[in-house]
């Protein structure tokens, strides 16, 4: 297993897969703090510049670690960044036949029961929302994932998204028609089964809140949790624990 010195050096194995990469102190002590806390099973908050690297100052020692991990952010673009480009360039430089996830919030995956129940009722507040439906309709006979930020065709802001996509208290559970069919259990299967998972704030803090009340779990056991934008934690918490 490569040390941060192999991964971080200029002639390490960042820089072979990184055109222009250059060695910053900084993110390498940054690197060797998180190591250390991983390997202790410590608490560690860091503060970082603009310009330091801290993403792959996280990834490099949390994928190194052999253990399993969650990756939190704040926003929807640092998670879609993390799992299309960050982490495959990690892995890659790493050479870890590392499996990764992305999960997501439920409202963030079409339902093929309310997706259906739309279709037939053709209950729509404009042309456009059933012009959209349909869009959704044809998108979820070609998807894998069931992501509704796939479908490219529907904007995100359209209100048919409500109409097609399932709650907490909507949910028909097993007794679904489509259960076997559902997007939402099929990526929590796959984060069950990674090595690292991506999600963001709200879905950690839903998962801490289910798990206090005993009634499910929405994100899998693991070694190591990263927070990343955590400046957004305490607002993103109380949402889900009051002030």
């Amino acid at each position: 297993m490569p040390s941060l010195s192999d991964v971080f050096s200029p002639g390490g194995l960042l820089a072979s897969r990184i055109p222009g990469y250059r060695l910053r102190p900084q993110q390498l002590e940054m690197a060797e703090r998180i190591e250390a806390a991983i390997a202790a099973n410590k608490v560690l908050v860091a503060e970082a510049g603009t310009g330091t690297g801290k993403t792959f100052a996280y990834l490099v020692p949390a994928l190194l670690s052999g253990g399993k991990g969650i990756v939190c952010t704040g926003t929807k673009n640092l998670q879609a960044r993390l799992f299309a480009k960050d982490i495959p360039t990690v892995c890659q430089a790493l050479g870890a036949p590392v499996q990764v996830a992305l999960l997501k919030g439920r409202a963030n995956y079409v339902c093929p029961y309310h997706l259906e129940r739309a279709l037939s009722e053709g209950r729509f507040f404009s042309k456009e929302d059933a012009a959209d439906v349909h869009r959704v309709a044809r998108f979820a006979k070609k998807t894998k994932t069931g992501d509704k930020s796939e479908c490219v065709d529907v904007p995100e802001n359209s209100g048919v998204w409500a109409l097609v996509t399932s709650t907490r208290e909507n949910c028909l559970g097993q007794d679904c028609p489509y259960h076997k069919e559902c997007f939402v259990l099929a990526a929590r299967r796959e984060a069950l089964a990674a090595d690292l998972v991506v999600v963001n704030h709200h879905l950690f803090f839903a998962d801490v809140m289910l798990r206090d009340e005993g009634t499910a779990e929405l994100l899998p056991a693991c070694n190591t949790v990263i927070f990343d934008e955590a400046h957004q934690l305490p607002e993103t918490a109380s949402l889900f624990f009051g002030n």
